[in-house]
């Protein structure tokens, strides 16, 4: 796969070199993102020069950011949000100037996404992300302190610090919002931005909730194929996309997966695809695994196929892996076990190109 990729933090907060990347056989790509800038402030250019500098001297490329969060204000709705929504909106022509293509984002309100343990121990000693949802019935304050207990030092997406401090203010302001609420800000935000993408060519590409399903109250809409046609109704264009994530939306056992892949790179509406596995336990929990058909509860082979049968040519990246060989970083983004799933990936593509040629 020519645009295969790998996500990753900086020079300044990542423990993974560029030049380590570099040597994951068939990886082109940096999946990055400026992340000492606060939600809603424009991006600077110079930042983003220098970024896009240190990544083309390792040899690889930055066409994909995740991601340029959207400030609470316009998920909210608050009058506040045409500021944001301008300085968004300068962001996006500041990085399509050098060479981005698709920006990810998310529309989940507080939590960009919720794991209840950052060191599920699996039965071969390796440690992965987990959920289970007896944990998120009672005080959100009880996972922001095992998320920060766990997180080995690192601050992880989504859940900084002074994102974090804000929570009780936060939830207070979204008591007035639910479902359509939420949905009507969205539709707000697509139409002030698109037209801006569509003038310098960036692909907005929104992420699957994660998990898919409404935590402490708060609203989801980005969960299933019926939420994706809303959104690609609010703004028709093809700069109006998705990140494919296969696992959050397979945490969701209702959601055939590679046929949502077939509608939607069939309809070229997905420029960035996650490729990642998950294993159910019970009553829909379930935890993340190692990329293999095997070790999860997702046919990889068969999400892959899908993508190849709908002509993806689009960006894809493996998603959260297992710490494995006594590894220590961020939970979820280590090196090893991300690096296995790209030879993984990319062995599945070459076997299903091979067969239908």
């Amino acid at each position: 796969m020519q645009n295969m990729g790998f996500r990753w933090y900086g020079s300044n907060d990542d423990p993974i070199k560029l030049q380590t990347i570099k040597q994951i056989p068939g990886t082109t790509q940096v999946v990055g993102a400026l992340f000492d800038i606060p939600v809603g402030e424009v991006w600077p250019k110079e930042k983003i020069a220098a970024l896009k500098a240190e990544v083309e001297a390792a040899g690889l490329k930055l066409e994909v950011i995740e991601s340029v969060n959207i400030h609470d204000d316009i998920k909210i709705g608050l009058p506040s949000r045409d500021q944001y929504i301008e300085n968004y909106k300068t962001t996006i022509r500041n990085l399509a100037e050098y060479g981005i293509k698709v920006i990810c984002y998310n529309f989940m309100p507080i939590f960009d996404w919720v794991r209840t343990n950052l060191a599920y121990e699996l039965p071969d000693g390796s440690t992965d992300l987990a959920f289970e949802h007896r944990f998120v019935e009672g005080d959100p304050e009880d996972i922001i302190k095992s998320v920060e207990k766990d997180s080995n030092g690192y601050v992880l997406p989504g859940w900084e610090p002074e994102r974090l401090a804000e929570v009780k203010h936060l939830f207070k302001a979204y008591q007035s919002v639910d479902e359509q609420k939420l949905a009507e800000n969205l539709d707000y935000f697509l139409n002030a931005i698109l037209p801006t993408c569509e003038e310098v060519g960036i692909k907005m590409a929104i992420h699957p909730d994660d998990p898919p399903r409404p935590l402490f109250g708060l609203p989801r809409i980005m969960k299933n194929r019926d939420d994706m046609l809303r959104i690609e109704k609010m703004y028709e264009s093809p700069n109006n996309g998705f990140t494919l994530c296969t696992g959050s939306l397979g945490e969701n056992p209702d959601n055939d997966v590679p046929a949502i892949i077939r509608e939607f790179v069939g309809r070229n509406k997905v420029p960035f695809v996650h490729a990642r596995n998950i294993k159910f336990m019970t009553d829909g929990d379930f935890h993340e695994s190692a990329h293999l058909s095997s070790e999860g509860s997702l046919d990889m082979f068969e999400i892959m196929k899908a993508l190849h049968d709908s002509h993806f040519d689009g960006y894809i990246r493996p998603d959260h892996g297992r710490m494995i060989w006594g590894e220590v970083g961020r939970p979820g983004y280590g090196l090893y076990d991300r690096a296995l799933g790209i030879t993984y990936l990319n062995g599945l593509w070459e076997a299903i190109d091979k067969m239908d040629r």
